[in-house]
């Protein structure tokens, strides 16, 4: 394949709700191009994009694919991205390296919860954007209300660039308001298009669209302003040229009216793309940062400067090893090349170099700034990652995920499969960021969390189909923490032990008393008179701080807790620091009970965004899970619901609120605070704690 510079790429991000689309436009843009010679199907599982078993059996995209097409000999590189919400990680960093974020929505449903979701990461990257208004064949289409419905929920600079002839099944021409012709498509297995000039009942309503297109256009900048305030519109070099800034500049997003399932509209915009879509060169060199003393650096994208790139997807597959999916950003790669992983202190050297269509590799000699590739068996190398010459050591803006809304315990069904089951959970979290896996020794159980059921259950299925290793997901322990509400004056215990030679024995007062929330613990020495030996303190907290870790009513962390030990006896030749220790946690325990002891469970702030029809659903099962109103807010047509809620009612949450919404609610969460459990739910949380202790005896 031959070398692009970087004023011939165009690097463009495919985002937008389930099921609008996104995979059959990615299908007929490359058939359109001649990358493919057959149009593949969602249905049938044989699309480029979607070429994971998982996505051909599920019938949708789980994660994003590099493609690329050549059009008007610019090179379109296409990232096909997932609409199912488990897999925002994947549409994160698509939008992290892309260009420009092209919404699709389809023409009858409008928008919807995914548009709106992926949207705001094309506001907050502040990337240029354009809409298609796909499935125009629909019979209930909607073109123009789609239209203003994405004016005023996206943006208010969404402006037509063509619109539909007729809308349904009779949809197979736009009229394009640049070229103003109308454009007819045939069959989409023939290619076959026709530009004709605009039919004359049609030319009134074009001539008004293009009219908005030119305000739109004159808008952007004050010398065009000018000229179409002194001339009443532009001509059409200046329409053309402003056309390209705006878009560049975030001042207008084109919309087109299209249909992948007829191949109608691909034409004109493949044009429209390869001539008025930013340039990666053309967009604002980007902010990295000096591996030595932090400085910042604006990083040009110049094919003429030091190498640098940055990993925003990997891929592993049996046979090959880990794939590692780079945009580059400054300078030319060459196999052979040898870059610093600024992030780890590693050299790599570059092997081959591929350009990617889905599961597809081409091998290229040369990558330019700008452009998008792959590379194999990196050696310590990962998601996230810049490489860059070692004479330009810097390290380039990372993505950020979302906190993870669900999580459950990793639990194997054999002995001995650890080992394989933390490599697969790497791999996993590898190739889904937003995939997290920890072990976690305040309860005692590898966690995996993400954004959804589906995206754990796939995590899942990766280990039994790749690794071989089967496990369950249960339902996690809660980290509770145990505390005192009262006082606990005199705690005293003696450790008396006799059994021939010597024996031991250790004697101690403790003084128990609660903290505020949030102080941990704190343990004063209080002896006067060396009644317990200064060489015996320091045991007498060790045993302390053995108990807390292990609470006493549920096994749980014990916190927030003032422990003063003031008196004790020793015996000069039985006592040592194990007897004391014993004897410190004897008394704790007896002095803990004592002290009014409470349960503390985790509470969640969690903000819940749903269609009004759905709201009094929402709020009364927030209700039923202990959930406490904090306040409601309007993002037209949303509500905003702000709660917060104990974690051990949040299991399977975000499955619970996509089924009450019909898959339109969406919903955050992060640790508020911990307090006190109620004392019904205190009962079974301690009954199942000893259930629980019986049959790990068992």
């Amino acid at each position: 394949m031959k070398e692009y510079n970087a004023n011939a790429i165009r690097n463009i991000a495919l985002i937008g709700h389930g099921g609008s689309g996104k995979t059959s436009i990615s299908e007929i843009l490359l058939f359109t191009s001649g990358e493919i010679n057959r149009i593949g199907r969602t249905e049938e599982g044989n699309t480029i994009s979607d070429f994971n078993q998982n996505e051909i059996d599920r019938r949708m995209s789980i994660a994003a694919s590099p493609l690329h097409l050549e059009w008007n000999n610019t090179k379109i590189n296409i990232l096909d991205t997932p609409g199912f919400p488990d897999f925002i990680g994947q549409v994160i960093s698509s939008l992290h390296v892309a260009d420009l974020g092209l919404s699709v929505i389809k023409s009858a449903d409008g928008i919807e919860v995914g548009t709106e979701q992926t949207w705001n990461y094309v506001k907050k990257y502040k990337l240029p954007a354009a809409l298609i208004v796909n499935k125009v064949d629909n019979e209930h289409s909607k073109f123009f209300d789609s239209i203003q419905l994405a004016k005023k929920r996206l943006s208010p600079d969404v402006t037509v660039v063509n619109f539909p002839v007729k809308e349904g099944i009779n949809f197979h021409s736009v009229i394009d308001l640049v070229k103003m012709k109308m454009i007819t498509y045939s069959d989409p297995g023939t290619k076959k298009v026709i530009e004709e000039e605009i039919p004359e009942d049609l030319k009134p309503k074009a001539d008004k669209l293009r009219e908005e297109l030119i305000e739109k256009v004159a808008e952007s900048g004050e010398d065009l302003m000018n000229k179409f305030f002194e001339e009443g519109t532009l001509s059409d070099d200046e329409l053309q040229t402003g056309l390209k800034a705006a878009i560049v500049n975030g001042r207008l997003v084109p919309a087109f009216a299209f249909s992948a399932a007829k191949g109608v509209g691909m034409n004109s915009f493949l044009d429209f793309a390869s001539k008025y879509f930013p340039a990666p060169n053309e967009r604002e060199p980007i902010e990295a940062i000096m591996k030595e003393g932090g400085s910042k650096v604006k990083i040009k994208c110049d094919p003429k400067g030091e190498p640098a790139l940055f990993i925003f997807k990997s891929l592993s597959e049996q046979h090959v090893g880990e794939l590692s999916i780079f945009k580059v950003y400054s300078g030319s790669l060459t196999p052979g090349l040898d870059l610093q992983n600024t992030n780890r202190d590693k050299i790599e050297r570059m092997g081959q170099i591929f350009i990617l269509n889905g599961r597809n590799r081409k091998e290229v000699s040369k990558l330019n700034a700008g452009d998008i590739g792959a590379v194999v068996k990196l050696k310590d190398s990962h998601t996230g990652d810049t490489l860059s010459s070692k004479n330009f050591s810097i390290i380039l803006p990372t993505m950020e995920y979302p906190n993870p809304i669900i999580r459950a315990a990793v639990k194997p069904k054999a002995k001995g499969d650890e080992d394989k089951i933390a490599a697969a959970l790497h791999t996993a979290h590898e190739e889904e960021p937003t995939l997290r896996t920890k072990y976690d020794p305040e309860i005692a159980q590898t966690i995996v969390s993400g954004q959804g059921e589906l995206q754990l259950n796939l995590a899942i299925k990766l280990l039994k189909d790749r690794y071989g290793v089967e496990v369950d997901l249960v339902v996690p322990r809660i980290p509770y923490r145990e505390t005192i509400k009262g006082k606990c004056e005199d705690a005293e215990y003696k450790h008396k032990k006799q059994s021939g030679g010597r024996g031991q024995y250790g004697h101690v007062h403790l003084k128990l008393e609660p903290l505020p929330r949030g102080s941990s613990f704190e343990f004063v020495d209080a002896i006067v008179g060396g009644v317990v030996p200064g060489r015996f303190i320091p045991a007498v907290e060790k045993g302390l701080k053995e108990i807390l870790s292990k609470g006493i009513l549920t096994g749980s962390k014990v916190v927030d807790m003032k422990v003063t030990l003031f008196d004790g006896t020793y015996h000069s030749v039985d006592s040592d620091e194990i007897s004391f220790k014993i004897a410190a946690m004897q008394a704790f325990k007896k002095g803990f009970l004592e002290a009014k002891p409470v349960i503390l469970e985790p509470i969640y702030d969690i903000t819940v965004k749903i269609p009004e029809e759905f709201m009094g659903d929402v709020m009364g099962d927030i209700s039923s899970r202990r959930g406490k109103i904090q306040g409601m807010d309007s993002e037209s047509p949303f509500q905003i619901i702000k709660a917060k809620v104990p974690l051990a009612e949040l299991h399977k949450y975000s499955t619970q609120l996509r089924s009450l919404t019909s898959g339109r609610g969406m919903f955050s969460l992060s640790l508020s605070h911990y307090e006190e459990v109620p004392k019904d739910v205190e009962a079974k949380i301690i009954e199942e704690y000893q259930k629980h202790k019986v049959e790990e005896a068992e």
